[in-house]
């Protein structure tokens, strides 16, 4: 009778702790992350011409053509600026980092040997990459930036 009832006792025992075994497994296992996965971001792009040369020149810098891409959206702007403007910049703009992918590339008729052209994207206020060409005749740049490797 003895064996009867510590046998009962085992198996009471061992299906209560299975119980809480279960229970404690399941509320690890379904915890939530504190941290959002994607989050939005402040954005803006930015094209510059740099004459150089000798300032009597009469020769302009020419921003013939800007594209922007955010994600898979392209926008392409022909002549975005009057001849002579040296620079032009997108508005600010929210951009949610699941679009994971800004591009920005420009196209310019540079006047002398020393003239430059820059391009710039900035993300929460700060110069996210920038790049710049130098030299004369049609000349072309090209930057692009990830959320991925923020």
């Amino acid at each position: 009778m003895k064996h009867f009832y510590t046998s009962k006792s085992l198996l009471k025992f061992s299906f209560l702790f299975l119980f809480v075994l279960s229970v404690f497994s399941l509320s690890t296992s379904c915890k939530e992350d504190d941290e959002e996965e994607f989050t939005d971001h402040l954005v803006q792009f930015q094209v510059k011409g740099l004459k150089g040369g000798a300032p009597a020149g009469t020769e302009k810098v020419v921003i013939k053509t800007i594209v922007t891409q955010v994600g898979t959206s392209q926008d392409t702007k022909f002549d975005p600026v009057q001849p002579g403007v040296l620079s032009w910049q997108s508005e600010e703009f929210f951009v949610n980092s699941s679009q994971a992918q800004l591009n920005l590339d420009a196209n310019a008729i540079l006047p002398n040997s020393d003239s430059e052209l820059s391009v710039t994207i900035l993300v929460d206020g700060e110069v996210a990459v920038t790049k710049k060409v130098v030299g004369s005749g049609n000349k072309n740049v090209s930057v692009d930036f990830s959320f991925l490797e923020l």
